[in-house]
């Protein structure tokens, strides 16, 4: 081994990168998740499917009252039976529709709440210094003079 592979930590860095890596840890770990940000979604799910459940019924129904048109009245009951049909089918797919932004929801929230435990993690800005202009950006060690 050289002298420098000699100095790799454990995870394969050095003593000084292997530091900051372990004080990240250790302020992840500081920075706890609350428990609303891990409260599942279950009532939105469960009205998602109640939505669904209602568009197939409504197929169903659709399928029945078709069947029960025909045989009781024949050909005669087929305008009636395609108003009907194309109401129906408006209502179910509205309803499977509803069920599906109640997913969108669903990932929405998930969204914000990963959104809301990364910016957790960053933690606050420290205040510039008080001989730096705040609306400037800090030069970095090699920056051209402007």
């Amino acid at each position: 081994m050289t002298g420098a592979q000699e100095t790799r930590g454990v995870l394969g860095l050095s003593p000084e990168s292997e530091a900051i890596a372990n004080k990240r840890r250790s302020g992840e770990q500081a920075s706890q998740v609350r428990a609303a940000d891990l409260e599942p979604y279950a009532g939105l799910r469960y009205l998602s499917k109640l939505f669904r459940l209602m568009a197939l019924i409504l197929l169903v129904l659709l399928a029945a009252e078709v069947a029960t048109g025909l045989s009781s009245q024949g050909l005669g009951a087929a305008w009636t039976l395609i108003a009907e049909a194309g109401r129906l089918l408006v209502l179910a797919g509205v309803l499977w529709g509803v069920g599906d932004l109640a997913v969108l929801l669903i990932d929405v929230g998930h969204d914000v709440r990963a959104t809301r435990i990364l910016l957790g993690r960053h933690g606050p800005r420290p205040a510039p210094s008080p001989g730096t202009d705040a609306s400037q950006p800090a030069s970095r060690e090699g920056d051209a003079p402007r």
